[in-house]
């Protein structure tokens, strides 16, 4: 597929206790207007993981007005065409949006939906051994911006969860890989799956909810920490990579980041990272005392 929008490496890391206005200077901190144009089809995939804690509160899924709050905002930008695209790997998409009220953002907001775990479909090579390939629904290629929105979690199988795991498992379709998607060996290689993910379908801005951040054991079964905190970014490496350094990791600790950086997918060194907002040092400092209630500075 197409590179990136946007080549350079531009993060944000906003802090404010009314999360849409961090969402609203993030995307301002990273020219998010400037990479949206009139002639652009943007694909928001958010992380609507499944419903065993069906409030955004406890960080398992993406909260209704946050989701509502980038939709206006991408809709201020006046692009062709707005869609948002998901495929929940937990239990079935229409299920988790009735239950957690994304159906009645769909419909206040008039933007298209697209179930991802559903066709038409076209097959998308990996660079992976199993699966090799993939179906993927024909929304992804189509798509000329791609929007990562998502909840920053410790995760049991992939370390991390961020912006480029939630594209990678939110897109191949439950209907081909089953609930929770794994009958064609996604997690069998977890990590290589994302990496090899990373590789084929581009993200153009990722958009990471620290608010409520999840800790210790995720996807869904963690202990929510709320900081106040958002990063966005125009590269899911760097993105991520500050995600990751704000629950405590260097890159070479989450394998797939410290491939991706290996590929030359984005950006994992934060010297090389234009750092916009808060900068690193300060969102540790926050980051830390809302989640363990005493400042800890890695950097």
């Amino acid at each position: 597929m197409r590179p990136r929008k946007l080549c350079k490496s531009i993060v944000s890391v906003t802090h404010n206790s009314d999360e849409l206005k961090a969402i609203e200077q993030g995307l301002k901190d990273i020219g998010a207007k400037d990479i949206i144009s009139s002639r652009d089809t943007v694909t928001i995939i958010p992380n609507w993981v499944n419903n065993d804690k069906p409030n955004p509160k406890d960080g398992v899924v993406v909260g209704q007005d946050s989701l509502r709050k980038i939709i206006n905002t991408v809709k201020s930008y006046n692009p062709k065409e707005l869609v948002i695209a998901t495929g929940s790997g937990g239990l079935k998409t229409s299920k988790i949006m009735k239950k957690v009220g994304y159906d009645k953002v769909i419909k206040e907001t008039e933007v298209d939906f697209v179930d991802l775990n559903y066709g038409p479909f076209i097959d998308l090579s990996l660079f992976h051994r199993r699966p090799s390939s993939t179906k993927i629904n024909q929304v992804i290629e189509l798509a000329t911006v791609r929007i990562s929105f998502t909840q920053l979690k410790m995760h049991e199988e992939s370390t991390i969860s961020a912006s480029l795991k939630n594209m990678a498992l939110g897109v191949p379709p439950a209907e081909i890989h089953g609930y929770p998607k794994k009958n064609l060996g996604i997690h069998d290689d977890l990590h290589g799956f994302i990496t090899a993910m990373a590789e084929r379908i581009p993200i153009d801005i990722s958009i990471v909810s620290c608010n409520p951040a999840m800790i210790g054991s995720g996807p869904s079964n963690g202990l929510s920490r709320h900081t106040g905190l958002v990063i966005c970014g125009t590269d899911p490496v760097a993105t991520d990579t500050v995600g990751a350094r704000l629950l405590g990791f260097k890159p070479q600790a989450i394998k797939y980041l410290f491939d991706c950086g290996k590929l030359n997918i984005g950006e994992t060194n934060l010297d090389e990272i234009i750092m916009n907002g808060l900068g690193i040092k300060k969102a540790e400092k926050i980051f830390s005392e809302r989640v363990y209630g005493e400042s800890i500075l890695i950097d």
